[in-house]
């Protein structure tokens, strides 16, 4: 997790806390919002899969997005240890809504989806869980789970 080790940055920038307390503090407020770490890590798929169809330029993704997918060669292993090595792949997604931008890595994507984790405080790639839910209207469980009125 540290610098030098997998990343010359390191996945916890200058948070002093423990790895678990960085983990429960993300946790708390994915809670909070009503979502979970699979439906923002599957949000984020959604969108640089759908944004690998532009082949390096923006692309257009309803209701209002922009996507750009960039990829480099080689890979990233999880700090966690698992499935090898995960593809180097930077993903911009603009929502033109609310004017607002966020960029990810496929790291990202995985260490929060199987992981909860958002790196920590002061790393180049720590992501906000607010932020994302926001910027890439994350659905909550209780809008996932409200069915259409007839009326």
């Amino acid at each position: 997790m540290r610098p030098g080790v997998l990343t010359l940055h390191g996945f916890l920038g200058s948070d002093k806390r423990d790895l678990i307390e960085i983990l429960e503090e993300d946790e708390a407020e994915v809670r909070r919002m009503g979502t979970s770490h699979r439906a923002i890590a599957d949000k984020m798929a959604y969108l640089r899969d759908r944004g690998k169809d532009g082949l390096g330029e923006f692309i257009d993704v309803d209701p209002h997005f922009e996507v750009r997918v960039d990829s480099v060669r080689g890979g990233i292993p999880s700090p966690f240890g698992g499935p090898g090595l995960i593809p180097k792949t930077n993903t911009t997604v603009r929502n033109t809504a609310l004017q607002r931008e966020i960029v990810y890595t496929d790291i990202n994507i995985h260490l929060i989806g199987e992981h909860g984790f958002y790196e920590g405080k002061g790393s180049l790639f720590r992501m906000e869980p607010h932020e994302l839910v926001e910027i890439l209207e994350v659905e909550t469980e209780q809008q996932q789970t409200e069915l259409p009125s007839n009326r």
